[in-house]
């Protein structure tokens, strides 16, 4: 007979890449989740992964059981959130994917508090800027800021967002202030490089344009994109909630021109076929009163 636990930690090799982060998530030892990877197999009849010294990568076997797999976990997590929603409490684990600096700045202050209410809840959070896969990674929902581009995702709006134009009074002291979208394109630009060097993207009568301004520093992380703005290495396009205290303390003024940038929304969005779990929809419901509408960063 195929043991629960098994499965579970065939689930947690797969998501996570590897024996040893999986033994992290499941708050085991490396050990025991390699014991259980094997006795599966040996219950099957067969080998569900290649082990080799640098990766761990599915067979043909394992690409077959591995839906069914997930589909068991998935059911297994549901079974154990229906009994605590009975009970009346939010209770077992839970994980969710957000970006660096908007977790390290608002997301986890939020958030405390909430965890604090629910002792028995067992959050795990990610903390990192790739756009990471809901549906292979495992996760029960991942908090992201900007459009959202994958279909297979259900997101529910947490706050209302937007990305403005900021300099250093230095920069534009220096360069001069740009006045329309082709002034722009003359400027030294700071991009966000997970969004793609070219984004930034403005509502106009014809539609959205995008601007290709000069690449003065691409990087994957909004607290150094300030940083770099601040210290007048050229224009960064920032949410308010990096660049609003350095916008009040003088470090960076934001800069208006002639067309203003496309709508964003700070969101959690979730797998589509995946029913939310009463802990996720709690979450969310929390979020939304901590970071209120408009939300506590906005610019006065």
């Amino acid at each position: 007979m195929i043991k629960t636990e098994c499965i579970l930690a065939f689930v947690a090799i797969v998501e996570e890449g590897s024996i040893s982060e999986a033994a992290r998530r499941l708050r085991l030892s490396k050990s025991v989740v390699s014991d259980r990877l094997s006795e599966l197999e040996k219950t099957l009849g067969g080998v569900l992964l290649h082990r080799t010294t640098r990766k761990l990568s599915l067979t043909e076997d394992g690409t077959s059981f591995l839906e069914r797999a997930r589909r068991i976990s998935r059911e297994i997590e549901e079974a154990t959130a229906d009994m605590s929603e009975r009970r009346g409490t939010l209770a077992g684990p839970v994980r969710i994917a957000a970006p660096v600096t908007f977790g390290r700045m608002h997301l986890g202050p939020a958030l405390y508090p909430f965890l604090a209410q629910h002792p028995e809840l067992e959050l795990t959070l990610d903390i990192d800027d790739r756009r990471v896969d809901a549906f292979s990674a495992g996760y029960d929902a991942i908090i992201r800021h900007g459009p959202i581009m994958d279909s297979r995702l259900v997101a529910w709006k947490l706050a209302p967002s937007r990305r403005m134009l900021c300099a250093s009074s230095a920069y534009l002291e220096s360069h001069g202030t740009p006045k329309t979208l082709r002034d722009l394109e003359s400027h030294r630009g700071l991009f966000y490089t997970n969004r793609g060097i070219a984004d930034w993207r403005f509502q106009t009568e014809a539609g959205v344009e995008i601007v290709r301004a000069t690449l003065a520093l691409g990087m994957n992380n909004g607290d150094m994109l300030r940083d770099a703005a601040i210290a007048g290495l050229g224009i960064a396009m920032l949410p308010p909630f990096i660049a609003a205290p350095a916008i009040r303390d003088g470090l960076l003024q934001e800069i208006k021109i002639d067309h203003t940038p496309e709508p964003e929304f700070i969101y959690l969005a979730y797998p589509q076929g995946k029913k939310p779990s009463a802990k996720v929809t709690a979450i969310v419901n929390h979020l939304r009163q901590a970071f209120g509408s408009p939300p506590y960063w906005e610019v006065d």
